[in-house]
């Protein structure tokens, strides 16, 4: 089974300017570092990022210099790697408003619960969500707004199912087979980005043999995951 079990150098050598990609993570928790790492050190550009939220940026002594790195997608949004960013917030990390502001990405921003079930919506091969959140707001005119529909005298949007080329998730147990489990809040948005990407890289923190992985423990199964990285395997 070792064909799934590639490294992050070969993961991020997949995924080529221009491509969609799902990341996985919450504040960065659950993202898979060594994935953005590699994505970094080969300068892949022109990204469609879509992901709970920019990650965090690095952060900056009294001096300007940096003491600390950024983390999950921040590491792309860093590099400049990233054309257009579809998130839930962005207050974490200032680079993207600083981008942003420039011209220099894109970003989108969706109520979050509503981004969860556009990506389940994706995953499923459903045509789309219908949601009173966001009536009344700039979201009616966002590009993964469908239509504004009026039901029983009730205002709702018809927002756009969410796929990708890739989705680069973090987990927290995977045995070589691809089935996943993820520890507490690390869970988020990765099971659902599983389902909606044509090819899904999983990191995992700890790498296990087929049937050491309880089944009531996996969350993702293995259908699902087409490559495991090893953490810290380059």
């Amino acid at each position: 089974m070792r064909d799934k079990i590639i490294t992050a150098k070969e993961a991020a050598a997949m995924i080529n300017d221009g491509s969609s990609v799902m990341v996985g993570g919450f504040m960065a928790n659950g993202a898979p570092e060594g994935i953005m790492d590699a994505l970094v050190e080969k300068d892949v550009k022109e990204l469609t990022v879509i992901c709970n939220d920019g990650g965090f940026g690095p952060a900056f002594d009294e001096n300007g210099v940096e003491v600390k790195g950024p983390s999950g997608a921040g590491k792309l949004i860093k590099n400049h790697s990233v054309k257009k960013l579809i998130a839930t917030h962005i207050g974490l990390n200032k680079q993207v408003a600083e981008q942003m502001n420039k011209g220099e990405m894109i970003v989108n921003l969706i109520p979050q619960g509503s981004l969860a079930e556009m990506v389940r919506a994706g995953g499923n091969g459903l045509g789309g969500v219908l949601t009173p959140t966001g009536v009344g707001t700039e979201i009616e005119d966002s590009e993964l707004t469908l239509q504004k529909m009026t039901i029983a005298d009730k205002d709702y949007l018809l927002m756009a199912p969410v796929k990708a080329d890739f989705a680069v998730l973090g987990g927290t147990v995977v045995d070589k087979k691809g089935n996943v489990y993820y520890r507490g809040t690390t869970k988020n948005f990765q099971t659902l980005m599983a389902t909606a990407a044509d090819t899904v890289i999983v990191e995992a923190e700890k790498i296990v043999e087929v049937g050491e992985l309880d089944p009531d423990m996996v969350m993702t199964p293995y259908i699902f995951v087409d490559y495991i990285v090893v953490g810290g395997d380059k």
